[in-house]
């Protein structure tokens, strides 16, 4: 059993994810802005907690994260206000990184995008500009940290059911299903040889077990 923390509780790729970890017995906080929404996130197996990650600091966020033995960071603004943007995918983010090393809780897991990289080529009157800009920042200060982190790279999302069957790589067009993400982050957590690594997925042919473990049977 594992003590789960997931920031941005509420999302569709969480409200996936949670009844995954709560099957094999992991005890999830799904940390929530809307305390409307704690009765449909306590239905998926997980403990909401309030909390507006947007105006916590570092401490007050370590506080939340204290206790757990892992953080997955699945929060975002939502796009559309640039402002609130870089407030909670690239600032919020951050100071996460930072409580989690303030609480003693290494592992991180980053549920971010296919295509994140601080070239990414979105031109800055593209309103997608503020989200490129805002994952990048968050995902490269996590690769400089000390955390055990990965960043979990899906294409883009569909509601499609998930197949249980992926493929690392691909473009970032290139769908995937929130169901097989989900089953990707809930993985990801019980893999060590995840650590440390960027993991670009898309829907594929390989059963996600098999699409996580490096090449050359390193995993």
């Amino acid at each position: 059993m594992a003590r789960i923390i997931l920031f941005g509780g509420h999302g569709r790729v969480a409200l996936l994810t949670s009844p995954l970890l709560a099957a094999r017995g992991d005890q999830i906080t799904a940390v929530i802005r809307n305390p409307d929404h704690a009765a449909e996130v306590a239905g998926v197996g997980a403990t909401p907690h309030v909390a507006d990650i947007e105006t916590l600091d570092e401490h007050d966020l370590a506080e939340l994260i204290v206790g757990h033995d892992a953080v997955v960071w699945s929060a975002g603004a939502g796009g559309g206000d640039p402002v609130r943007t870089r407030a909670v995918d690239r600032d919020a983010a951050i100071r996460s990184m930072t409580a989690a090393a303030l609480a003693g809780v290494p592992r991180y897991v980053m549920v971010s995008y296919l295509g994140s990289r601080r070239d990414h080529g979105v031109p800055p009157e593209d309103p997608f500009f503020a989200y490129a800009e805002a994952k990048s920042a968050a995902d490269e200060h996590l690769r400089g940290t000390g955390l055990d982190w990965t960043v979990l790279g899906p294409g883009t999302l569909t509601h499609d059911v998930g197949s249980g069957m992926i493929e690392t790589g691909g473009s970032e067009w290139t769908v995937v299903s929130r169901e097989n993400v989900a089953a990707v982050v809930a993985e990801t957590l019980i893999r060590p040889d995840t650590v440390h690594r960027t993991i670009p997925f898309v829907d594929g042919s390989s059963p996600i077990d098999e699409a996580l473990t490096l090449p050359g049977g390193a995993g």
